[in-house]
């Protein structure tokens, strides 16, 4: 391991999605946009629905996207781990059942009314779907 690098696992509940050696990572943290490169102050924080994008020890040019639907971000000094409620490589979303689940979510929201408890799960289902779509579309760019 160089000062250029660290170690980074993402871990869903289902098996462990990526161990390796990374330059740097992009993740959605509960407060934004998060960029961790070697050296970061430690922190622990929740994930939103969104992605994490990884940067390869060995690949500056080619990163990796994991759609993530939340869950913990604990940064250490030569370690990071992500333990996310669910986690699945952009190359094996479905797109098709994204645009469906985004365009069930945005009726189920515009059908809302008001006092309708209903709405907080509405939104979340909106912010999982778009997160998706996102995480295909990166990965398609890359």
């Amino acid at each position: 391991m160089n000062s250029k690098t660290f170690h980074l696992d993402v871990i869903s509940f289902e098996k462990k999605i990526f161990s390796g050696m990374v330059r740097k990572i992009q993740i959605t943290g509960s407060e934004g946009e998060l960029g961790i490169h070697p050296g970061h102050t430690p922190l622990i924080t929740s994930i939103k629905p969104g992605m994490i994008c990884i940067v390869k020890e060995h690949d500056c040019i080619y990163k990796e996207f994991i759609y993530l639907s939340g869950g913990l971000l604990e940064v250490q000094s030569k370690r990071v781990t992500v333990l996310a409620d669910s986690a699945i490589h952009g190359e094996d979303l479905d797109e098709n059942k994204a645009i469906k689940s985004k365009l069930k979510a945005e009726k189920c929201i515009k059908s809302v009314q008001n006092g309708d408890v209903n709405y907080a799960e509405y939104s979340f289902n909106l912010a999982k779907a778009i997160a998706k779509l996102r995480v295909i579309k990166l990965t398609k760019n890359n």
